[in-house]
């Protein structure tokens, strides 16, 4: 049965996504076809329809024009009622040869098109009436002379409004035929549309079938593959499937149970690597604002021609960075941390000199121990942008390390505001379980990280803290052997 299912193709692409292009191409152009049909069709005979409808608006306006208004002005004329030169007679007649020029670039039709041309002609015999009139007004002739040209003017009027009465009815024979053929065009439109909608259904059909068929069996088979390796068996493989997505996928499942074994056994180590990895990220990221600051610092200091603090920080940043850097280690001795440290803080403090002092008491004999660098600064750091500049007052850090038995321990302490017991215990606990600290910043949370990598065997940070009175961060290091790369 499933081979006899598997059959089921038209096509010849064996790539699943060569299939869908195919089926959605298709679909696509057979929806689409009927649509461009409709509008290319509809929107001529629409444009022609509305074409029609203004030139009998147009003639319309003409045929009352003529009518009427010409012969009622000369009749004025005529009867003295207006002078020949205040008439409006001329500007009628332009604004209907206007007219008819429109008529004549808006008319497709041959047989209308020559009412058009007969009814510019009978307006220049209108007008050369017109001229004579004014002829005989201004030659005094006789009133009766000029009633007689009236006359003329009169029966060219009525033959001007038959012509494009003529015209009217043309065009409305025209409309009648553009909208059987409208009528039509839907009709066909609709017919169109539904024998489509079934191909598409048709096609769809055969599409889904065969893509399915393409794809639930080999996934089938690697489902049963994965269940096997779940229940311990690495023995079991399957063979390559002809689509050409799912080959790449099989090969790599049967080369997985291979090796799988080998991954379970170095899993553990190599998430401690991605780990690492995450917390050099988070070591690189240090504070813009810092970098900022301190520019602005030596910027504010050059202008001020306060040269002994611009070469003291300045060096002070250079050192900082260098120990940052530390062309790429990891480890450094603890005297290079305690002077990065120092760096910072000299920094710090001629920034915020009336706020800010500091004291560092590190025993001599931990100078030469290897530990991993950037875990005191971060502290400080934080000692400062959270407890410091928060309470009033001068600020004073303590940054102290020393020996016991062996182990390295230090502390960062401050006077600041503290912690409140409440968010120190959510601290407390979010360390404990390895969780990013909301309002407190990277710093602490990344030491702690990187002490619990590093040194399998130390705790990372406890932090004591008395609101209102200061905060104390501390950690112990279990010593290292020289062997670091320092």
């Amino acid at each position: 049965m499933d081979k006899k299912l598997s059959k089921i193709n038209l096509f010849r692409n064996k790539s699943i996504e060569g299939r869908l292009k195919v089926s959605y191409f298709v679909i696509i152009a057979l929806l689409i076809s009927p649509c461009i049909f409709s509008l290319f069709f509809l929107n001529m005979l629409t444009s022609k329809y509305n074409r029609l409808i203004s030139n009998i608006e147009y003639a319309n306006s003409l045929n009352r024009i003529v009518k009427s208004d010409i012969t009622s002005e000369m009749w004025s004329i005529v009867v003295g009622q207006k002078t020949f030169e205040d008439g409006n007679q001329y500007e009628m007649i332009k604004s209907i040869n206007n007219a008819l020029d429109h008529l004549i670039d808006h008319t497709s039709n041959k047989k209308d098109k020559q009412l058009i041309e007969v009814t510019e002609r009978a307006m220049m015999t209108l007008s050369s009436y017109v001229d004579k009139i004014g002829i005989q007004i201004k030659n005094n002739e006789k009133v009766v002379e000029s009633e007689k040209t009236l006359e003329e003017i009169r029966g060219v009027s009525i033959l001007v409004s038959d012509v494009l009465q003529e015209f009217i009815y043309a065009e409305i024979e025209d409309i009648g035929r553009v909208n059987k053929s409208i009528q039509m065009t839907t009709v066909a439109s609709t017919i169109i549309v539904i024998v489509i909608f079934l191909l598409v259904i048709i096609f769809a059909s055969i599409a889904f079938i065969s893509v399915k068929n393409a794809i639930s069996f080999p996934i089938l088979k690697l489902e049963y593959m994965a269940r096997d390796i779940a229940k311990g068996d690495l023995s079991v493989r399957v063979e390559e499937p002809e689509v050409e997505e799912l080959k790449d996928l099989t090969h790599s499942l049967n080369i997985m149970a291979e090796r799988i074994k080998h991954l379970i056994d170095s899993g553990i180590e190599e998430q401690r690597k991605v780990q690492k990895a995450e917390m050099k990220a988070l070591q690189a990221q240090i504070t813009p604002h810092f970098l900022y600051n301190t520019f602005d610092t030596i910027v504010w200091f050059a202008e001020q021609k306060r040269h002994q603090e611009v070469v003291k920080i300045t060096l002070a940043f250079t050192n900082f960075f260098r120990i940052s850097l530390s062309k790429g280690k990891d480890w450094i001795t603890t005297a290079q941390e305690i002077e990065h440290v120092k760096s910072y803080l000299t920094i710090q403090s001629i920034r915020y000199g009336d706020i800010l002092d500091y004291s560092i008491d590190v025993e001599d004999r931990l100078n030469d121990i290897p530990m991993l660098k950037l875990l005191l600064q971060p502290l400080v750091e934080n000692a400062i942008y959270h407890g410091i500049k928060h309470k009033r007052g001068r600020g004073f850090i303590l940054v102290k390390g020393w020996r016991e038995d062996r182990w390295s321990c230090f502390s960062v302490e401050d006077n600041g505001i503290g912690i409140k017991p409440e968010k120190l215990e959510e601290i407390r606990h979010m360390l404990q379980v390895e969780t990013t600290i909301p309002d407190i910043g990277f710093g602490i949370y990344n030491v702690h990280r990187r002490i619990r990598l590093y040194y399998e065997a130390a705790e990372g940070l406890h932090i004591d803290s008395e609101y209102g009175e200061g905060t104390k961060v501390s950690f112990k290091l279990p010593l290292m052997k020289g062997d670091k790369d320092v």
